[in-house]
């Protein structure tokens, strides 16, 4: 396992929509592996593959690890099926733009179906946290980053901010 670096917006990969994972082979596994490692090391509770600039629909994430229970997802190939109509809205960090938070509204619960490094196939309802944190992984594979999420004011305070960053 080795740490890959993060891609930071604007890089164009970023706004890329991300290819199927066809087959688990052993690159897979390193790529899952190596991802995990560079979400705990950042560190972060998410890492989608486009954001160390693999192009594939898989993302890993632990959203309680920080609290001290480990939980580590690999999800391959995500899909949500179903989402609440209650909305929740709050603020949203992002490896890829380093610094900067936003107010984004999302949906409260998912059900999410992927795959798992082992082939199987995965369930589960999301709530609260979790259900953020993979929300937002799976934007990452469809070429959405936070900033596409918020209204043009916000996006216009946060690009000020962040741009004046070195």
């Amino acid at each position: 396992m080795s740490t890959r670096t993060i891609l930071t917006w604007p890089d164009a990969r970023l706004s890329m929509v991300c290819e199927p994972v066809s087959e688990i082979t052993d690159d897979i596994q390193v790529l899952a592996a190596d991802m995990l490692e560079t979400m705990y090391e950042a560190p972060g509770r998410g890492l989608a593959a486009p954001q160390v600039g693999a192009m594939l629909r898989i993302f890993v994430m632990d959203a309680t690890w920080k609290e001290g229970t480990a939980d580590p997802m690999v999800c391959i190939n995500p899909k949500i099926t179903s989402q609440s109509e209650t909305i929740s809205t709050g603020p949203e960090g992002c490896l890829s733009i380093p610094g900067v938070e936003a107010e984004v509204s999302r949906p409260e619960s998912v059900h999410m179906v992927w795959t798992d490094l082992s082939g199987a196939t995965r369930e589960a309802d999301l709530t609260g946290f979790p259900a953020l944190c993979a929300q937002h992984e799976l934007d990452h594979l469809d070429g959405i980053v936070t900033l596409d999420r918020v209204d043009a004011t916000q996006r216009a305070d946060i690009l000020a901010t962040y741009n004046g960053q070195s």
